[in-house]
């Protein structure tokens, strides 16, 4: 199967990717990807890593997927099935951190920037190249992008359709960090385990906010706050940390994710 999920000690699960030789999207990678993230949620961890195996993250998508399709009906099916796939990490109630440790292209660009935190290698360049079919992005990275980046350089990215490095991402606030190549992977994973420790479900009440604001900007988060933060009074995490904060003074706590 190209699609694996593996637990850590401290309860991250890293969802790994792989269809040789560049990780192309295709509905059966799609298919693999839905059962992985089940399996995901069906218990959810601290926090979900997404990475790819290979020399590249991935160096787009199948276009025959596309030219297959015979009516204009059909093609709207299969775009609305492929943007099921950032939207349902989008949801995700835990922390989700994407790593890009080199060409990521389209799909795999798309679900990097609807995951919570993007962390590359600076090796990393990323692209939207729809362009080059007459296409333009279908899984929402055109809108996502704007959401980080603003509007104007979402329309540069998609109209160029040039390739960008990490640096110049990190600079317009779409990648979050830019980590050395050299061992890449084990500085994710201690980024990674850093946010895992921390209150699971405080950080899943942020994305919430966060989700409001997108909606509606600040007061639309304003009206939801209150009623979300309050949600977070029953949480083993709160009551624990409250106590430990009175006890023993700031950053003594350790949290279970309850």
């Amino acid at each position: 199967m190209p699609v694996v999920v593996e637990r850590t000690d401290g309860d991250i699960a890293v969802l790994t990717f792989g269809a040789p030789p560049v990780n192309l999207y295709s509905l059966q990678m799609h298919a693999d990807l839905d059962r992985a993230l089940d399996e995901v949620e069906a218990a959810p961890p601290r926090a979900l890593l997404i990475r790819a195996e290979g020399k590249v993250v991935s160096g787009g998508v199948d276009v025959s997927q596309f030219h297959e399709q015979k009516t204009k009906a059909d093609t709207l099916a299969l775009y609305d099935r492929m943007l099921e796939l950032p939207n349902r990490i989008d949801a995700l109630p835990f922390p989700t951190i994407f790593a890009a440790h080199a060409l990521t292209l389209t799909w795999a660009f798309e679900v990097a920037v609807a995951c919570d935190i993007i962390l590359a290698s600076d090796k990393a360049k990323f692209g939207l190249v729809e362009r080059v079919i007459g296409l333009t992005p279908t899984m929402g990275g055109t809108q996502r992008l704007a959401a980080r980046a603003g509007v104007g350089r979402a329309k540069e990215f998609v109209f160029t359709g040039d390739l960008y490095d990490a640096a110049t991402l990190e600079r317009w606030n779409v990648v979050n960090r830019v980590l050395p190549v050299e061992e890449f992977d084990e500085a994710v994973l201690a980024y990674v385990q850093a946010i895992a420790s921390g209150p699971t479900k405080a950080f899943g009440a942020a994305k919430d906010i966060l989700r409001h604001f997108e909606a509606g900007g600040v007061p639309e988060a304003n009206a939801h706050v209150t009623a979300i933060a309050a949600e977070l009074f029953d949480t083993e995490d709160l009551q624990g940390g409250m106590e430990s904060f009175l006890r023993d003074g700031p950053g003594k706590a350790t949290f279970n994710g309850r």
